[in-house]
């Protein structure tokens, strides 16, 4: 699959990591709360993307903003997937097009990363030969593959040889993640079953394949953003909470 990958870019047509966001008049800056305001991660123009690699129900138009609780307030703070009572740390707000903004100061408490201009090129993208679809593609039943460490033998060296293509750890919009410590997908699936399932239950699987990458953002030296240990921010969102644009219904998993 083809999805779009951003790059830097001397025209900020396309996406921003950082800087200060624009938002309209009335909405104000995301906080956890309890907390304090999250950090402003990235910005991507919806419609500037090429559409190759994209879910259907991507929007077409508007602006996605994508904000982060990364600890400036509070290092004890963490966002965790697996916890409902922190998810309010990481949010996603849509700007439909033809919406007036206006530039927001980030708040005092804050320092905000510094601006990098983006662009965006289509690169191939591949799921996790983790996930259920993958694992239906290659096996024809999911139940006879429940664990990594069950690999057929015969397909040994295909997983290697195909791992070797997933290693880039950057940023992109749609398509397949790109995982640090295993699938993504499962990750959120679980939390949003409650953590009650184990790999190769058939909820759990079902739930992983609703989840779509909305986009994920690498460590980056220029914007001075580092998740973890050098690792990456994953929103991800059910197909058809896309379709109806409830962003607020997106989740993060970090991994580093």
């Amino acid at each position: 699959m083809r999805t779009p990958a951003p790059r830097r870019s001397r025209r900020a047509d396309r996406a921003v990591l950082g800087g200060a966001p624009e938002l309209p008049a009335g909405v104000g800056w995301p906080e956890w709360p309890g907390y304090g305001p999250l950090s402003f991660v990235a910005s991507v123009r919806c419609a500037a993307l090429p559409r190759d690699g994209l879910a259907e129900e991507f929007p077409k138009d508007g602006t996605l903003l994508f904000f982060h609780f990364d600890g400036q307030v509070d290092e004890d703070a963490i966002v965790s997937a697996d916890d409902p009572e922190t998810w309010a740390g990481a949010q996603v707000l849509y700007i439909p097009e033809s919406t007036p903004v206006f530039p927001v100061e980030t708040p005092p408490v804050l320092e905000a990363f510094p601006r990098v201009e983006l662009g965006a090129d289509t690169e191939q993208s591949a799921p996790d030969l983790w996930l259920p679809q993958a694992r239906q593609a290659l096996l024809g039943d999911t139940r006879h593959w429940p664990r990594p460490r069950d690999t057929p033998a015969e397909l040994k060296p295909f997983v290697r040889a195909f791992g070797h293509l997933r290693t880039r750890i950057d940023h992109q919009v749609g398509g397949h993640a790109v995982p640090v410590q295993g699938p993504v997908e499962y990750e959120i699936a679980n939390a949003a079953l409650g953590g009650m399932h184990v790999w190769g239950d058939q909820p759990l699987d079902q739930e992983a394949e609703r989840g779509v990458l909305l986009a994920q953002f690498g460590s980056d030296s220029d914007a001075k953003m580092t998740w973890g240990d050098e690792g990456a921010l994953y929103w991800l969102i059910r197909s058809e909470d896309l379709a109806a644009h409830r962003f607020d219904l997106a989740r993060l998993a970090v991994q580093g």
